[in-house]
């Protein structure tokens, strides 16, 4: 009889075990939501992030020829600005390190100026095509939050 109410007691206490580690998992009608915002917003900046990678070269060459140089900024990162020197270096090497090795890219003297994430790129390339590569490669780098490009197309 003493063992038949030890194993009745056993199974209760498992089975209020299995309960209660059911239940204190779920989660609450909150926590799904904010789960879905985060969601939500993940897929935004990946929308957004996307769309660096569809730089035109056409657009590029308006822009030049309009302005005489190309302004893009990341607009996740617009109202942050990096303040460390140290980060703006990091960048800087980088950006120069992407470059020299992008077979395209790697002989031309592109010039990489950073301060407090905005990227300045200068000097001279053979195509607007190597101008889009450069900024792209640019916006790729962590902690830069805008890229100017005065890079000019080498006459002849």
């Amino acid at each position: 009889m003493k063992f038949l109410l030890t194993l009745v007691v056993g199974i209760l206490i498992g089975a209020a075990a299995i309960w209660f580690y059911q239940n204190s998992h779920k989660k609450s009608a909150a926590e799904k939501f904010a789960d879905q915002i985060k969601d939500g917003a993940h897929s935004a900046g990946s929308a957004i992030a996307d769309q660096w990678h569809k730089l035109r070269t056409e657009d590029i060459a308006d822009e030049i020829a309009r302005t005489g140089r190309v302004i893009r900024e990341k607009t996740q990162a617009a109202g942050l600005a990096v303040a460390d020197a140290t980060a703006d270096a990091r960048i800087t090497a980088a950006i120069k390190g992407k470059l020299v090795g992008d077979s395209g890219l790697a002989s031309l003297s592109i010039s990489v100026n950073t301060t407090k994430g905005v990227v300045t790129l200068s000097g001279e390339v053979s195509s607007v095509e190597q101008i889009r590569k450069a900024i792209s490669i640019a916006m790729d780098a962590d902690g830069v939050t805008k890229v100017i490009s005065t890079l000019q197309i080498k006459a002849g």
